[in-house]
């Protein structure tokens, strides 16, 4: 073999050297060329971040977001650079050694091209929080070595491709929180390397398929908030590894397979919100390292399983909602590590397990909504990190534990609509981080502590409507946030306290159905935010006189001061001042306790209502079962946000007032029982809203305005006022026009002696229609101008009307015929 000299040697080397730098070079220059191609299309071209991108630099010395590998673009990062642009002119085919692209938080829009199959050594892909829309391209399944992929948080729709299943390498898949649809391919099980799957919040249908259980390097799987039925696969069980499976709000149905409890490495576990049935699987408290278990707002039924004391590191047990059966079991008191346990609307009964003592980290209890019938254990006490007690809507008897009192960090305690009785434990007032407090609808009796008005700052709610309490009211409320204080349907006595003018925040004051002896409290109206009073059936009374300030009552939206014994005149002052009410306002919004809602008991449309979101929803004013005397006032006709008003069962006179017309959301108008005289004004008319309408017992009379909704309403709206006339008290208001109200009583004496001649009358005039009705016009005209005789004058206008109603028919006829 003959040897090249050494100079040949150095110069082969030289040739091969200037060979790649030239390639390298031109193969560099097309890869700037092609970024610079790309950015030309943004639309922002002043961005800040892309400035380095010039044709004068280095793209893998100079650029952000650049980075090179042997001088050829390697990687590609510009999460969060405010780019504005597509991905229709990006370099896929130029960019053949890019192996890492983040675009990701940027406002990329347009669809994804199919030339993203180009880039074959791609491993990182990330596209999230973007705005891109259309289908995924099937061409992605060239991409054999990518290992994440990231298109979360899009406009995406369409089909998930199968072709996905060629990602043999794929270890991360994040779809989640666009719009795809169809179903789950089953290619995904080829994806032996997957070990996270996020595919929620799309609207995926169909079934989970059974090739998921070949997924075994499964750490977290999110199929949730998307339309998935059918029954959740026993395969699931091959999944060992997995951590997180999380499948809420679908609608999965049938039973929970008895397999999951083979998932040994599973923590978080949720299944809510689905139609599943049948039993909680025993097998689940197999699943020893599980932290939450949510499988509320379902089908379940049957017992809870005494297995679940099994699952020593559960912090959340979630089985509200379902159709449970039977006793809590004590062994729920082994699971110590549980800081939230739900429980509520379920089928439960006996007793609350004095073993739930044992769980002194828990800072959720929610039993409400069963039928747990015994007394309240006084281990719960020993519940030191309890925050929220829920036990409402049970039978619970009993007194309340006076250790209560002990748990200083209690926020809520919520227990209405029970049987609990005794006196209240006034250990209470040692919660000083207490918001709301709702004891309501129980048997508790006695008086309130005077500690009540004192409590600390935190306070929000106080609600112990219709209970049998007694005594006085704490005669001590200082500054704080006290903003709902309810007291309804209790048998207290006395004044009320003028220190509650104390709380600036107080938004709801009910204090009605009691034997509160006092006059209007009108220092309440120096409340800034008070928009509910109730007072009624108290023995209150006296006239009502504002304060003469100008800044009274100003966000009002109910005032309830029925039944009681006031007297002298509606208080045209205190309208005045109103505000609130003047103004239709669809925005005004409740305040927000928590998840915690004020309910007030409202007397509408006949009914004792108990309205939740009152301080939105309803605009009211009951004023009825008083003494109150004199005229309405007109300057009602100016609270056009009232949706009832009630003056019923007082001695107000005089005319309606036409203003009340202007009330154009009113839905319950009750004016009966008065001493009103008058026409009904026309201005009703306009009043569409009704639902309610009663202006019985008066002295009204004349016309009910014709062609309005008023005539929808029954005659008990109107009767005991012998005055009225028309529909639907009497069959036509023409007499009423023509005869003098003096005339009435006669005209219905004269009624039967003239039925005879009316007969004849009628064959006569019907016999000559065509002249008649002329004849019988003139001979109304003359009977009208000389006022002789009014027999005939009421025949010859109801011989009027049937002609004209004959004539209507057949009109009526031909019009029928001819559609026809």
């Amino acid at each position: 073999m003959m040897m090249l000299p050494n100079n040949n040697i150095f110069s082969l080397l030289q040739f091969f050297t200037l060979l790649y730098l030239f390639t390298v070079t031109f193969s560099s220059t097309e890869e700037t060329t092609s970024l610079l191609k790309w950015k030309s299309t943004f639309k922002n071209q002043n961005n800040s971040l892309l400035s380095s991108w010039r044709s004068s630099s280095n793209a893998c010395w100079d650029w952000y977001g650049v980075i090179c590998f042997n001088d050829r673009v390697n990687r590609l990062n510009i999460t969060n650079s405010s780019v504005i642009g597509t991905l229709y002119d990006f370099p896929f085919s130029s960019l053949p050694f890019l192996e890492y692209v983040d675009l990701s938080m940027n406002n990329l829009s347009g669809t994804i091209p199919p030339e993203i199959g180009n880039l074959t050594n791609l491993v990182y892909l990330d596209l999230s929080i973007n705005q891109i829309s259309g289908t995924i391209p099937p061409q992605i399944g060239s991409l054999a070595k990518l290992e994440i992929l990231y298109i979360y948080d899009n406009h995406l729709n369409g089909s998930i491709p199968k072709e996905i299943g060629y990602l043999r390498s794929l270890t991360e898949l994040d779809l989640s929180s666009n719009f795809l649809n169809g179903s789950i391919p089953a290619s995904l099980g080829n994806l032996n390397d997957l070990s996270y799957l996020y595919l929620d919040k799309n609207n995926l249908s169909g079934s989970i398929p059974a090739e998921i259980g070949k997924l075994v390097n499964l750490i977290e799987v999110y199929l949730s908030r998307n339309q998935l039925a059918g029954h959740i696969p026993p395969e699931i069980g091959k999944l060992t590894n997995a951590r997180v499976f999380y499948a809420l709000f679908n609608e999965l149905f049938g039973p929970i397979p008895t397999e999951i409890g083979k998932m040994k490495s599973l923590q978080y576990l949720s299944l809510q919100k689905n139609n599943l049935s049948g039993l909680i699987p025993k097998t689940i408290g197999d699943l020893t390292e599980l932290k939450l278990l949510h499988l509320c707002v379902n089908q379940l039924s049957g017992k809870i399983p005494s297995e679940l004391g099994n699952l020593k590191n559960l912090n959340v047990l979630e089985l509200s909602i379902n159709k449970l059966t039977g006793p809590i079991p004590i062994t729920i008191g082994d699971a110590t590590e549980l800081k939230d346990l739900n429980l509520y609307a379920n089928q439960l009964f006996g007793s609350i397990p004095s073993s739930f003592g044992n769980l002194r980290n828990l800072q959720v209890l929610s039993l409400s909504y069963n039928n747990l019938n015994e007394e309240i254990p006084s281990s719960i006490c020993n519940l030191t990190s309890l925050a929220y007690l829920y036990l409402m809507n049970n039978n619970l008897k009993g007194k309340i534990p006076q250790c209560l009192g002990n748990i200083s960090s209690l926020k809520y305690v919520i227990m209405p609509h029970n049987n609990l009785s005794g006196e209240l434990p006034s250990s209470i007032c040692n919660l000083t981080s207490l918001e709301i407090l709702n004891l309501g609808r129980n048997n508790l009796k006695g008086a309130i502590p005077q500690c009540f008005g004192n409590m600390s700052g935190h306070l929000q709610v106080v609600d112990m409507q219709h209970n049998s309490l007694s005594g006085t009211l704490p005669m001590t409320f200082r500054t704080g946030t006290l903003g709902s204080f309810n007291l309804h349907g209790n048998k207290l006595k006395g004044k009320i306290p003028q220190t509650l003018a104390n709380c600036k925040e107080l938004l709801v004051l009910d204090l009605g159905a009691n034997d509160l002896n006092d006059v209007f409290p009108m220092w309440l109206g120096t409340l800034p935010k008070l928009r509910v009073l109730s007072l009624r059936s108290n023995k209150l009374h006296g006239s009502i006189r504002t304060l003469g300030s100008e800044n009274m009552f100003l966000q009002l939206r109910m005032l309830d001061i029925s039944s009681n014994a006031f007297t002298e005149n509606l208080p045209t002052s205190l309208f005045q001042h109103l505000k609130a009410m003047r103004i239709i306002d669809p925005s005004i919004e409740a305040p927000s306790y928590g998840d915690y809602q004020d309910t007030v008991a409202v007397v509408t449309k006949g009914l004792e209502l108990e309205v939740v979101k009152i301080l939105f929803l309803y605009t009211t004013i009951d004023l009825s079962n008083n003494k109150f005397e004199g005229h309405i006032p007109s300057i009602m006709g100016d609270l056009i946000a009232l949706c009832m008003l009630n003056l019923s069962h007082n001695g107000l006179q005089g005319h309606i007032p036409p203003s009340l017309g202007s009330l154009s959301s009113v839905e319950s108008l009750d004016l009966s029982n008065n001493h009103l005289v008058g026409e009904i004004p026309a201005q009703f008319a306009s009043l569409t809203s009704l639902e309610v309408f009663n202006l019985s017992y008066n002295h009204l009379e004349g016309c009910i305005p014709q062609g309005t909704q008023l005539q929808t309403f029954t005659s008990n709206s109107y009767k005991g006022n012998d005055g009225l006339r028309g529909l639907p008290v009497s069959k036509s208001c023409g007499y009423a026009q023509i005869l003098d109200t003096n005339d009435t009583v006669s005209r219905l004496d004269d009624e039967e002696s003239n039925s005879e001649f009316l007969s004849d009358f009628w064959k006569g005039a019907l016999m000559g229609y065509g002249s008649g009705l002329c004849i019988g016009l003139s001979i109304l005209y003359f009977m009208i101008s000389t006022g002789k005789p009014i027999w005939l004058a009421r025949i010859i206008v109801e011989l009027e009307h049937k002609m004209m109603m004959g004539r209507r028919k057949k009109q009526r006829r031909q019009r029928n015929q001819k559609k026809k």
